[in-house]
């Protein structure tokens, strides 16, 4: 390694810290929680992304209409469809979100998010930086929350997890210093921690739920992790009546999978990279990723997606029409309460748990022996025609309004 490597590594830092410091300036200076009940209308964007996305957000879109028929026809909510936000259209302009993109996001108070691209190295496309993780810095959308409810197995748990830092938010961010070293950079805010941290206490506070779990690898990333860890202990003096305990992020894993152990742990609390792990593994049993929706909360905007990729092969073998909307209609689930629509909500997430998890009249395969994405969507209807809705309290978030 010579002199000229190491002041270039020094510069490319130097430039990485003060973007982090004025990020960190910034998080001090936003504006109070949206309140929707004082929006007329309600603007909902309807994102496609790539892939499998277009098929299963018009799916979501069908859904949430059909609920929202009377909200539509007096003007308090209206929707838009937002095309662009492709691997196709982000490549030829090389940015993570196109500027008129991001411009229409903007103009909308929600968002119905499908699946996105994210480029890995060595791929054909350019390595532009994921949209979903500049869409979450772009709007500030600090707290990722994804609920898992297994009913019959014990499961009730709600993840918290930190959306604009850790490695995620510096993953474009790297330096190949030399052909032979490369460093990544990962990055723990006080600001950042805390708004996530009390996001998750309030929650569990809301929601009379009196245990909450960290989730870190503290013992090995002393600094980072560290810090989450010590800013969750903190807050957690501020509710003595929440019991307060912590994991390693290796073991939890294991521990998920414990039958005597799993169902002990209500609402966790992570930071981005972890969380984004645990979640995934969280999901299989409810179904799988496919079945699993994610809000993305912050002060001024929302995005609710699905969790799971983009799944090109299923296009390029033209079988995209098969592919299962549930993940994108259960995040629709968490939209309607968000923006209000807590009894729209709870139908439709009781229609989602009947045709997913018991009655099964119709099986989604991703092939033409299963159901269409489209049959299974009508089926969905037909079922929250046909049913009485039921009260779900455990997904109140401490916002002002419902989730």
């Amino acid at each position: 390694m010579t002199d000229k490597h190491i002041k270039k590594a020094t510069v490319h830092f130097q430039k990485v810290l003060q973007n982090q410091l004025a990020r960190v300036k910034r998080m001090s200076n936003r504006e109070d929680q949206t309140d929707y009940m004082a929006l007329a209308p309600v603007i909902v964007g309807i994102i496609g992304g790539d892939g499998i996305g277009p098929f299963i957000a018009a799916e979501a879109h069908r859904v949430l209409e059909h609920l929202l028929q009377g909200p539509l026809a007096t003007g308090k909510i209206t929707f838009r469809v937002i095309d662009g936000l492709t691997i196709e259209k982000r490549a030829k302009v090389n940015q993570a979100i196109p500027d008129d993109v991001l411009e229409r996001i903007k103009e909308c108070h929600v968002t119905l998010k499908g699946p996105t691209t994210t480029p890995r190295k060595g791929d054909s496309w350019p390595n532009v930086e994921s949209a979903n993780v500049a869409l979450r810095k772009e709007l500030d959308l600090f707290a990722n929350v994804r609920p898992v409810c297994v009913p019959n197995e014990g499961i009730d748990w709600v993840f918290f997890r930190e959306n604009t830092e850790g490695a995620y938010a510096l993953g474009s961010s790297g330096i190949d210093v030399t052909d032979d070293l490369a460093l990544d950079f990962t990055v723990t805010s006080t600001q950042g921690s805390e708004r996530l941290l009390r996001l998750a206490f309030e929650y569990a506070n809301k929601n009379n739920i009196n245990k909450v779990t960290l989730v870190t690898k503290a013992n090995v990333v002393k600094t980072t992790d560290g810090k989450f860890l010590n800013i969750g202990y903190e807050i957690a003096k501020e509710y003595p009546d929440i019991e307060v305990d912590d994991w390693y992020i290796d073991i939890m894993t294991a521990k998920l999978i414990d039958p005597k152990r799993r169902t002990q742990f209500r609402v966790m609390a992570l930071p981005n990279l972890y969380g984004d792990i645990l979640t995934d593994e969280a999901a299989e049993f409810q179904g799988g990723v496919g079945t699993a929706g994610s809000a993305n909360i912050g002060k001024k905007y929302a995005m609710f997606e699905a969790i799971h990729g983009s799944a090109p092969r299923m296009v390029d073998e033209g079988r995209a029409q098969y592919a299962d909307p549930s993940s994108m209609i259960r995040a629709g689930v968490m939209l309607l309460r968000h923006i209000g629509y807590v009894k729209e909500g709870n139908k439709l997430e009781m229609a989602l748990d009947l045709t997913g998890q018991f009655e099964k009249k119709l099986v989604m395969t991703g092939r033409e022996e299963g159901a269409s994405s489209k049959e299974f969507c009508d089926y969905i209807l037909e079922t929250i025609e046909d049913s009485e809705p039921v009260s779900y309290t455990h997904l109140t978030l401490p916002t002002n309004r419902e989730v």
